[in-house]
Order: C-alpha cells, then structure tokens, then sequence
C-alpha cells in the first residue's frame, strides 16, 4: 500500500509539472488543428468519392499513392537529424552551428524533391508505354507528380519544432485541406472528372508546403538565422560526428517503413482492381488521419526527449517516454471502440453506398493503427539514444512479414489481406520496440551505477557525486 501511495504522489507531481502542462497545451493545439483537418479533409474526399465513384476514384487513388511512394523512397526525412542534432543548441552561442545545419537539411530537401519528380517523369513513361495509356490518364499522372517538386518539407518542420511553433505548424494544414475543400465543392458543382480533381489535391497540397515554408521563413528571420546561403558547409561531419551515418540510417529506416504505408494501395490496385483500391483508399483515409494524431504528438515529445538525453537525465526521460506511450494507446484503444459503433454509418454519410464494403475495412485497419499509435514515443526516444541501427533492423523484418503476408492474403480475400498484414506489422513493430526500449534503458542504468561506483573511489567524490545528482534530475 506504501509503494502505491508513492506511486501515487510521484504521479501528481508530474501531473502538476511546468513541462508536463506545457507539453500538453502543444500536443492540445497539434491535436485540435489534426481534428479540424480530419473533418474538413472527409467532406473533401466526401465531395472526391461521390462525384468519381468507385472506380475512378480508385484510379485517382493510385495516382495520389504512386507520387507519395516515390516521394517516401527519396525524402531524406531531414527534420529527424536536424532535432537530434540541434536539440541543444542555442541561437547565440551556436549560431553558426545552426545557421550550418539548417542548410545541410535544406539542400537535402531540395534534392530529394528534384529526385523525386524525375523519377516520376521516368515511371510515368515507362508504366504508360508498357500499359498503353490514353492522353487522359498521362496529362493527370504529369499533373500530380508537380506535388513532388515542393516537398521540401523536412527542415521547415524541424525549425518549427525545435522553436516549440507547434501552434502555427497544427493551423496551417487546416488551411490547406480547407482550400481543398472549396476546389472539390466547385468541381463537384461542375461535374469535374479525375483531371479535374488530381489538380485540385496537387495544387492544395503545394499551398501547404509553400505556407509551411513560409512560416519556417519567417521563424528564422526573426532569430537572425534566415540568411542560409552565407552558412558554410565546411566541416559538417566533424561539427556533427555522426550525422550523415544518422541522416542514411533514418532515411533508410522511414523509406522502409513508409513503402508498407504507400505501396499498399498500389498493391491492391495490382492484385484486384481499382475499385477495390478505391474502398480500400477511403478507409485508409480515415485511419491514417487518426495516425497522424500520433505523428503529432511524437512531434512535440521528440525535442525534450532528445534533451532530456543529451542532458543525461535518465529518469526524467524514462517518464516522459512512458508518460506520452500511455496517453497514445488509451487514445488508441478509445477510437477502435468508437469505430466499431461508427464505422459504417460514417462511410456511407462521407461517400454513399457504393463505397459501404469500406467499413468492415475501416475496423480491421483500426486495429493496425492503434499498434502503430502506441509504439511512435518509443521509436523517437531510441532514436534519441542512438539505437537506429537497432531500428533499422526492426524495420526490415516488419516490413518483410507485412509484404509476405500481404502478397499471400490479398489475391484470396481482397483488401482486407492488406489491413492484416498491416496488423502483423504493427504487432511485430510494438514488440520489438519495447524489447529494444527495455534494454537500451537498462543498459543507460548500468552505466550510471559504473560511473557511480568509479565516482565514490575518486579523490573529488562530494564534487563529482553532485555531478550525478543534477544529471539525474
């Protein structure tokens, strides 16, 4: 009972901490705007779904999957190393230093989008000539893949992240998706087709990374930081140790992962049929925005955990970590529940009975979803600790087994076979997840008790056992 009561008041003081409010009120406002863009974004796909039909949007679907496939196997996924790195350093003391690492994220940015939109002129016409496509369906694969050329989006999010903007970065995207919502009410008025859509949803999502962008812009001129081109670039891996093994390894890592995320609906188009692509679309639509309610929290934890590391503050780490898992898998497990009162009733109301077959989907996939929710904080806080070669390794062999019982389930009972394995990968992800966290956390325990012990047998022991004391506050 003594120990639960402990549990208890340890428990209320966190409660009642400045950064636990703080944290909170960010991941409040994340939140708040990720339910506006859910709303607005299933009126718009509401609007998409119901002028094209199955079909047609299923093809609209493959398109939109096509460009974001590509863009995951080329983006270096930059505000990764940009946090870990420039977590800790501060404006005037390291100007330089920042002014060089935002420039590093930047021109790997614009690579990576210049990349992206020749491969998609080159997949394009390859898969056109070999499939024998119509005028129609080239001018809307050429449109859309312009999206490619402005997902500069990597360091913009680290900027505002690291200057705790998560207020500006969770309004902005209402902004977007709401003038998609006005785009697709006018062609839906209009009797718009496919083009006419496609260009709708590139044009929008090139207003949200150009205000993403702009905002970024904005953030640095008022630090003083925004004149990049005069950073040099002289000497980055010695000022960083680590940092381009790190940009690989993460980019290596998040293509992999992000190929299960992407591929998957252009894998149901290949295995069934558009139509099915397209139920199976409007269903991930609806899940991955409740996933994305994870993404936004992981955003605001992964600063502080990244400093709370980089300080050495083990205990204070280990609670936010667990703090923030907690608080993702109730959040999870209470949207599984909603959806299976929900699930079809809000089908049918976003895109009618044609699309009804999308609502078992839904359930099935929520599951996968909340897997994947309540293991995001353990992956960051690894990634703050070094281990993403661990994660790397864990993310082969969830996606091997998510692509092996994909190929083996969709051809026999369609695209619930992808929402499966989807379920197998978000099992196999938690587990190992905890399994790496666990360990790497012990391991962090028996380096304090060496450096302990090695503390009380020197000559400076007061001095240096007050060192420990403030490091594992």
């Amino acid at each position: 009972m003594t120990k639960i009561r402990g549990r208890a008041r340890a428990l209320r003081k966190a409660v009642t901490a400045e950064s636990f409010r703080r944290r909170y009120a960010n991941v409040g406002h994340l939140l708040s705007g990720n339910a506006a863009t859910l709303v607005i974004g299933l009126f718009a796909v509401a609007l998409t779904a119901r002028a094209l039909g199955p079909h047609e949007y299923g093809i609209l679907a493959l398109v939109i999957s096509g460009a974001q496939a590509i863009d995951s196997f080329v983006n270096f996924q930059t505000w990764q190393p940009l946090i870990r790195y420039g977590a800790d350093l501060d404006d005037e003391a390291h100007r330089d230093e920042l002014m060089a690492l935002f420039k590093y994220g930047l021109l790997l940015d614009m690579a990576a989008a210049i990349t992206g939109w020749m491969i998609a002129l080159g997949v394009t016409a390859i898969a056109g000539f070999l499939l024998g496509w119509e005028p129609a369906v080239y001018a809307t694969v050429l449109t859309y893949s312009l999206v490619l050329l402005f997902r500069v989006n990597g360091t913009p999010v680290a900027i505002l992240r690291l200057a705790g903007k998560f207020r500006a970065t969770a309004y902005l995207q209402v902004l977007g998706v709401g003038a998609r919502l006005i785009g697709c009410a006018i062609a839906f008025a209009m009797g718009g087709g496919v083009f006419a859509f496609a260009v709708i949803w590139m044009t929008t999502q090139i207003l949200s990374q150009l205000l993403l962008a702009f905002a970024a812009w904005r953030e640095l001129r008022s630090r003083g930081l925004h004149r990049l081109d005069k950073a040099s670039l002289k000497g980055i891996r010695a000022r960083f140790p680590g940092i381009w093994g790190f940009t690989w390894s993460a980019n290596f890592s998040l293509t992999l992962w992000s190929s299960a995320q992407q591929l998957d609906v252009l894998l149901v188009g290949a295995l069934t049929d558009p139509a099915s692509a397209g139920l199976y679309h409007i269903a991930k639509r609806i899940g991955r925005a409740v996933q994305q309610a994870g993404a936004q929290v992981q955003a605001v934890a992964y600063p502080e955990i990244a400093r709370l590391w980089q300080a050495g503050a083990i205990r204070a780490f280990r609670n936010v970590v667990l703090q923030t898992e907690m608080l993702l898998a109730s959040a999870g497990l209470a949207l599984f529940c909603a959806t299976l009162l929900v699930a079809k009733p809000v089908i049918l109301l976003v895109a009618g009975k044609a699309f009804a077959g999308a609502a078992p989907l839904l359930v099935v996939q929520m599951v996968a979803v909340t897997l994947v929710l309540s293991g995001s904080i353990a992956r960051v806080a690894l990634l703050s600790m070094g281990r993403e070669r661990q994660i790397f390794g864990l993310v082969v062999l969830s996606i091997a087994l998510f692509f092996a019982t994909a190929a083996l389930l969709i051809p026999r009972i369609g695209p619930m076979g992808a929402n499966i394995a989807h379920i197998v990968l978000g099992s196999v992800w938690l587990l190992g997840l905890s399994i790496l966290l666990k360990s790497g956390l012990a391991q962090a325990r028996r380096e304090d008790e060496r450096a302990a012990s090695s503390c009380e047998q020197s000559p400076a022991a007061d001095r240096c056992a007050d060192t420990l004391r403030h490091d594992a506050a």
